[in-house]
């Protein structure tokens, strides 16, 4: 059992009336891991405001505190980042725990390919079953010297000292993570490391380099960078879309609702969840902040509206690949059906989220048929039952939310490791009309 899930936390949601109000969800998990990052290895001082602090971001936190950057907490969601350099990093003693974060993990990897020192990368259960062979291929390619295990799981050990060289390399499956990966090992190879894309994946890893000084090219689904030195930057961290999403179903399917969520970040590469929602039928209203920034952020409204079923249009999926079980769980309240494709990358999530999510709907009553790259979802009404998250927490946040509307009471079991993205999830609902309690089990 993963030290996340020791202690567990089991979730107990009734039927709910309207949620109303305005909410502020926490900071963005992904750019959240890449300002401290960056900042961790930039030449000056950062100031990150709006950072999440969820167990996986404390972790990349803590991973870089170990390697001799001082970061000081002035609140909650504010750091200080008092970075060493690009080339300032020191040999931890004793392998980095990045917990539940696969985003730490396989960014850490490249970024760790190209210092001076060695290192080891390990996690808890879950994490150490997920693939990393997908970043650690390519990165050999480049010249680092990296191993893991015969099943392409943690641990990872990286050599230092490894010569890196620049390489082009088209990406097999659509991957911010791989991108990313290889575009921080870029920052130490001898000449250019261009990323083709075959589809568009989430960007904030190029548009944070740049607010840290580096120079990215990129055009037509190619992205490159060479040897670069980072500058310190402030960073304003968004309300994270992906928790955001919960919310955002939740109002669609409860009769009477009318929320308005602040501040949540709407990066195009990100914000495929609002597309589809909309055209399932949902009333989703963006009003953009105007405010200059690197990534654009806006007030969202959200009020019921029925839904329809629809065939979810693949070229969304990669941008959405997060907000599925959210997504899932409003196809459940659609009239007809809803047809999910293209989205294999689901089954090696912090669970097999394809898996997890049909169980799940079965358990209350609805009709759904897994396939290899995704499922098809019959709407229908939710009953009361028993829902096992599989220790992930958009599992069972999702279900969470699929309590808002069903005919009795959903216990959903397993829920400690909602901490890693959303802490306080459940008071933020209860805050809106949502009828939610936790228990320590």
């Amino acid at each position: 059992m993963s030290a996340n899930r020791a202690g567990n936390v089991r979730m107990q949601v009734a039927p709910a009336g309207p949620l109303r109000g305005e909410l502020l969800v926490p900071g963005d998990k992904s750019i959240s891991h890449r300002a401290v990052m960056l900042g961790a290895i930039a030449t000056g001082r950062s100031r990150i405001s709006g950072f999440l602090a969820g167990e996986d971001t404390l972790a990349t936190m803590r991973a870089f505190q170990q390697m001799g950057v001082r970061i000081d907490r002035r609140e909650d969601t504010a750091l200080e980042i008092h970075g060493v350099g690009r080339d300032g990093l020191r040999a931890a003693h004793g392998p980095l725990d990045l917990g539940n974060s696969g985003t730490s993990a396989r960014l850490l990897s490249g970024l760790l390919a190209g210092q001076a020192f060695d290192s080891e990368i390990i996690g808890d259960a879950s994490l150490m079953q997920r693939p990393m062979g997908r970043v650690v291929d390519p990165l050999r390619l480049m010249g680092a010297e990296l191993s893991c295990t015969a099943a392409g799981t943690l641990p990872l050990k990286i050599r230092g000292g490894a010569r890196l060289h620049g390489v082009e390399f088209a990406l097999p499956v659509a991957s911010a993570q791989v991108k990313s990966a290889l575009l921080l090992a870029g920052l130490y190879a001898e000449g250019d490391t261009c990323v083709m894309e075959p589809a568009p994946t989430r960007d904030h890893t190029e548009r944070m380099l740049r607010m840290f000084g580096v120079e990215v090219r990129s055009g037509d689904g190619r992205i490159c960078v060479n040897r670069q030195p980072l500058c310190a930057t402030d960073i304003q961290v968004p309300a994270d879309i992906s928790s955001a999403a919960f919310f955002l179903v939740a109002a669609s399917i409860v009769p009477g609702s009318d929320l308005v969520l602040k501040g949540v970040g709407i990066n195009p590469t990100r914000a495929a969840v609002i597309d589809i929602l909309r055209a399932m039928g949902a009333q989703i209203e963006i009003h953009s902040s105007g405010a200059p920034a690197s990534e654009p952020v806006a007030d969202l409204r959200v009020r019921y509206s029925p839904l329809t079923g629809i065939h979810i249009p693949r070229d969304l999926v990669p941008i959405a690949i997060d907000e599925f079980p959210a997504i899932l769980v409003a196809a459940a309240c659609a009239d007809g059906i809803t047809v999910l494709t293209g989205a294999a990358e689901l089954r090696v999530k912090e669970s097999d989220r394809i898996a997890a999510m049909a169980a799940g709907l079965h358990a209350l009553g609805i009709t759904a048929e897994p396939a290899a790259d995704g499922m098809s979802v019959t709407g229908g009404v939710f009953r009361r039952g028993t829902v096992d998250s599989a220790g992930d927490h958009r599992i069972a946040m999702a279900f969470a939310v699929a309590g808002c509307r069903a005919s009795g009471q959903v216990q959903i079991t397993d829920c400690a490791n909602v901490n890693t993205s959303f802490p306080g999830f459940a008071g933020c609902l209860r805050a809106v009309g949502g009828n939610i309690s936790e228990q320590q089990v």
